[in-house]
């Protein structure tokens, strides 16, 4: 690190290092802070705007709060740059995101200072609060704080947690930050964000408040005891602070969260107060960066770009799969009015901007709340709409009691297009969309499909939305072959894969994503190969065709082996009594780390590569005429 440009940054390897600093330098180390995250994103890449957010937040509670002795969770994660760079990881926050660097959200086995893993939103209350009650049991003094967006507090899941720490005796020592900048990656939506915006023109109050104090002097004075019992009442006419109250927890705020004397002020008297308390802060998505507070949404995640010219978008040559949806989904709605249109606060990665433009009446932001979103498509399929849920692959694993109780047995009209399925990449683990063949397909009444490229999953997605009951359709982050995209709205026949390429000796059954690699090694080995298309209801007479015809099959899918769509293949086999060798090629059993979406398919066997070497392993004579002579 450049000493010279960080003069005080370079000497805080740890926050220990930042504790030896006089108060009055916290601002310059905030504004270091700042000017080092913007100078390694913008070479990097990674989560940009949250981060510029917190920074103020992260440097008071790092010198105020004995890390890690004392418990800091973060909620979905986001904002950790700043913490990361404050603990230990300045020097390697450039890896950020690549193989074997540093990962984009806290994660227990990089650091101590990270208390809990976490890459979904909503989880920091419930987790902080469990922490502080094991403490309390054992009689340890350590606090614990938790920070939670607005856009998180919108899950159930963080009211769940409010409600049981508000209701406790003995009181738990919690201290909850509301970290209040009105956006999760779009601007937030709902009751709650209205009600945090009547908070925040409330500040006029507070500051009057703080004026009266100083006017009217001792607190034992009478005027000032009659005030003070009537605080409470102008908190209910004027800042919704009562709900909070209401639920347990002492508010406090809001405060400027831009302002170190302010939050280093509140900080100080929240520590030695017990029970749970909850700070209330505004701060500022992309803040000192002037790009980012212009476009809040464009500077949440960025690619590598020059901060003096900023973010450039960059021309696609072919359409990926999300906009391929997007697309579909505009022309659809314009077809059948009783399209309806549901994501839980991904309204841009999902890829529904433009319908939320030409059909506001019909798009519903349920904010971060995966559960909500998947009942309130029951409910509007029950009453004849045709709701199409967009979500990714790893957020739908948080409505999966919902998607089985309210939608697949009643045997709903609701479409999933579920984007990220498979190997995800930079995100890591958190975000990997392993699981969704083997979650999906055990479901009763559920049609299940994976596009081997983008024209198909246009067709994939008519399909499933003309079905009549729960579809989904699973496809991939980014781009697919390039295959061109038809303008029309036709389906697929049910259940029936599709020929790729006719061999001998053994043959490929692939699904999704993975067909164009099965049909490149096909190609070069002279197999046969088949894109499955449907991992529910499978092509049952191709299937037995295949497996009496070939004297192997392999089976490949960017989907957890165990359960997946190859055990289905196996399961139907043993069903009717067929043996034949089978190879099953997928994710192993394993939480895939974070690294390139291509690194994770090589690192896992399913390149070209990969493939062809694990197929010629199994069966070594398959550039010969051993297998093709068995097979006749």
């Amino acid at each position: 690190m450049d000493s010279e440009r960080y003069p005080r940054l370079s000497r805080i390897a740890l926050p220990e290092d930042l504790r030896r600093f006089p108060e009055s330098e916290l601002p310059a180390i905030a504004d270091e802070l700042r000017a080092y995250l913007v100078e390694t994103v913008s070479q990097v890449g990674g989560h940009f705007g949250a981060g510029l957010g917190v920074i103020e937040l992260t440097v008071a509670l790092h010198y105020l709060y004995e890390t890690p002795v004392d418990r800091l969770v973060w909620d979905v994660g986001h904002q950790c740059y700043p913490h990361k760079i404050l603990t230990g990881r300045r020097d390697t926050i450039h890896t950020v995101k690549k193989k074997d660097g540093v990962a984009p959200f806290p994660r227990r086995e990089e650091s101590d200072y990270d208390s809990f893993g976490v890459g979904h939103s909503s989880t920091s209350i419930s987790a902080a609060l469990g922490m502080a009650i094991a403490l309390q049991r054992q009689g340890d003094p350590r606090r614990v704080v938790a920070v939670i967006g607005d856009g998180a507090m919108t899950a159930g899941m963080a009211f769940e947690a409010l409600n049981h720490a508000g209701g406790m005796d003995p009181e738990p020592n919690l201290l909850v930050i509301l970290n209040d900048n009105r956006m999760s990656i779009s601007e937030n939506v709902g009751g709650l964000t209205k009600m945090l915006g009547r908070m925040m023109s409330s500040k006029t109050m507070n500051a009057v408040r703080e004026g009266g104090k100083k006017l009217l002097g001792d607190k034992r004075n009478p005027t000032a005891r009659f005030i003070r019992r009537w605080e409470e009442h102008w908190k209910g006419m004027l800042v919704p602070s009562t709900l909070f109250e209401e639920m347990g927890f002492h508010y406090s705020g809001p405060i400027d969260g831009h302002s170190i004397p302010e939050l280093v002020g509140a900080l100080k008297t929240l520590k030695g107060l017990k029970g749970p308390q909850l700070l209330h802060v505004i701060t500022t998505k992309g803040k000192g960066f002037d790009l980012a507070e212009g476009d809040q949404i464009e500077y949440h995640a960025v690619s590598p770009f020059d901060p003096a010219i900023g973010v450039v978008k960059k021309g696609v040559a072919k359409p990926t799969y999300t906009q391929v949806f997007g697309d579909w989904l505009c022309d659809m709605a314009a077809s059948d009015q009783r399209l309806m249109g549901i994501t839980p606060a991904m309204r841009e990665g999902s890829g529904l901007v433009r319908f939320s433009q030409e059909y506001p009446l019909r798009y519903f932001d349920t904010a971060i709340a995966e559960q909500h979103a998947v009942t309130l498509a029951a409910g509007m399929a029950c009453e004849g709409a045709k709701p199409v849920v967009a979500i990714y692959s790893t957020f739908l694993q948080r409505a999966y009691d919902q998607l089985i109780h309210d939608v697949a047995l009643q045997d709903l009209d609701v479409l999933f297009a579920i984007d990220r399925g498979g190997v995800v990449g930079p995100d890591g683990a958190t975000h990997s969309g392993s699981f969704d063949l083997s979650y999906l397909r055990c479901i009763p009444n559920m049609l299940v499909m994976a596009p081997a490229d983008e024209n198909e999953c246009r067709q994939m997605l008519s399909t499933g939305f003309r079905h009549p009951g729960p579809a989904a359709v699973r496809y991939p982050r980014g781009s697919g072959p390039g295959v061109a995209v038809q303008a029309n709205l036709d389906t697929l026949p049910v259940g029936k894969a599709q020929w790729r390429r006719r061999g001998e000796g053994v043959a490929l059954l692939a699904f999704g994503a993975l067909v164009p690699t099965a049909e490149a090694v096909a190609e070069a080995l002279s197999l046969s190969c088949v894109n499955m298309r449907f991992i529910k209801p499978l092509d049952r007479d191709m299937i037995l065709d295949l497996a009496r015809s070939h004297a192997g099959l392999v089976t490949l899918e960017d989907n957890a082996l165990m359960g997946g769509a190859g055990s289905a293949i196996a399961e139907l086999l043993a069903e009717e009594g067929v043996t034949v060798p089978i190879l099953h090629l997928g994710l192993p059993d394993a939480y895939l780390d974070h690294a390139s979406r291509e690194d994770l398919l090589a690192q896992s066997g399913l390149d070209v590569a990969g493939v062809r070497a694990a197929i010629v392993k199994r069966w070594p004579g398959i550039a010969g005429s051993q297998v093709r002579s068995a097979a006749s």
